[in-house]
């Protein structure tokens, strides 16, 4: 993947999450490990405000609650942040690519 593609995924996310900048080498597995922290503890201690994040970013209703009810309990904080990820990382490249137009 395109790393500024990731790195402005990463910012996009942060605001929402108050995510730490990542001190070592940049990666996008990394951005979502520490995605997917914030997202467990939002889920154990305000998951209304983790719904608010959810619509505010648009994930699709129907993956969330798919990811809610169906993911094996152990990775729905990972599931969930994979699906944030990926839909701010989506929202990015259609911007790009209407802006080169």
């Amino acid at each position: 993947m395109n790393e500024s593609i990731a790195q402005e995924t990463f910012q996009l996310v942060s605001k929402d999450f108050q995510l730490p900048q990542v001190k070592e080498e940049f990666s996008e597995e990394k951005a979502v490990e520490l995605l997917t922290r914030a997202v467990s503890r939002l889920m154990d201690r305000n998951m209304e405000q983790l719904l608010q994040i959810c619509y505010r970013i648009d994930l699709d209703e129907n993956k969330l609650k798919r990811i809610l009810h169906h993911s094996d309990p152990d990775f729905v904080a990972a599931d969930l942040a994979q699906a944030l990820w990926d839909r701010q990382k989506l929202k990015i490249e259609i911007r790009r690519r209407y802006s080169e137009s």
